[in-house]
């Protein structure tokens, strides 16, 4: 795989509802942001940009010189952020920027640089994203689990919270739905290429995206095109509530967590 020129950028938010202060909550001794900036590091790209609204995010990253950009505090998406970082950092339309959440301490450094190659792959697409295959009946009907469908050369059909495509046949027995290879799980990682970040931060949030609650339906309801890989490596889950923190704990403590490589 040939890895493009790309930047990444770590949206951190200091605000959580569940676990307040999330970007800087320790891990082996270090705050996650700091795990998730490394891993960023670790992959093929040029810059390495953690966006966020808080300065004591900006100072807990002092130590390790990263590049920290402060954007408003009032940004409705992810995607927003992004667009303010693209401009702040004067980012030609045709670069390649690439979203990894802040809250992703385990997030294999190969994810973040197939998700740039496929973006740069296919000139036609606005955005890049990946996806594996469903293997969990609860997580079809979970709602917080993302679905998609594609077509044949992988650009997205669609996304939703519910279990898209529907099982005519056999909604009625779980066990048999996951016969098919046609249920895909949404990983929630980006590339952008920054003339669309430009564009997106002046539409208003459409009606699919209201519905769902995801913002990259605002993108497909305008006529955009999502490229979806099947990720080339397994991506563990997140940290979004305090079991998932202590889970990420434990691994953590149990390896190697630093990088080979340092920033520049």
């Amino acid at each position: 795989m040939s890895v493009p020129e790309f930047t990444a950028v770590i949206p951190a938010r200091y605000a959580s509802t569940r676990l307040p202060g999330k970007p800087l909550l320790p891990i082996a001794g270090e705050p996650m942001i700091a795990h998730v900036w490394r891993r960023a590091w670790q992959s093929g790209a040029a810059r390495v940009v953690v966006a966020t609204d808080d300065v004591r995010i900006d100072e807990a990253l002092a130590p390790y010189n990263a590049e920290v950009v402060m954007t408003r505090a009032d940004h409705a998406t992810g995607t927003d952020r992004l667009a303010e970082v693209a401009e702040a950092l004067a980012l030609a339309d045709e670069a390649l920027v690439v979203n990894v959440q802040g809250d992703e301490p385990l997030m294999p450094p190969a994810l973040i640089d197939q998700v740039a190659a496929r973006l740069a792959d296919d000139p036609g697409a606005s955005i890049a994203t990946l996806a594996e295959p469903l293997t969990e009946v609860e997580s079809l009907f979970n709602p917080n689990v993302v679905k998609v469908v594609r077509a044949f050369d992988g650009r997205a059909l669609y996304f939703s919270r519910a279990p898209v495509p529907w099982d005519r046949e056999h909604f009625s027995d779980p066990p048999a739905l996951l016969a098919t290879d046609a249920w895909l799980r949404h990983i929630g990682i980006y590339a952008y290429r920054a003339a669309f970040l430009h564009a997106f931060r002046d539409w208003p949030p459409a009606a699919l995206e209201q519905l769902e609650q995801l913002e990259q339906l605002r993108a497909l309801q305008r006529g955009h095109v999502v490229q979806v890989a099947l990720a080339c490596t397994v991506n563990p889950p997140g940290v979004d509530t305090p079991d998932d923190l202590a889970r990420v704990r434990r691994l953590m403590a149990s390896r190697d967590i630093h990088s080979d490589r340092e920033s520049p």
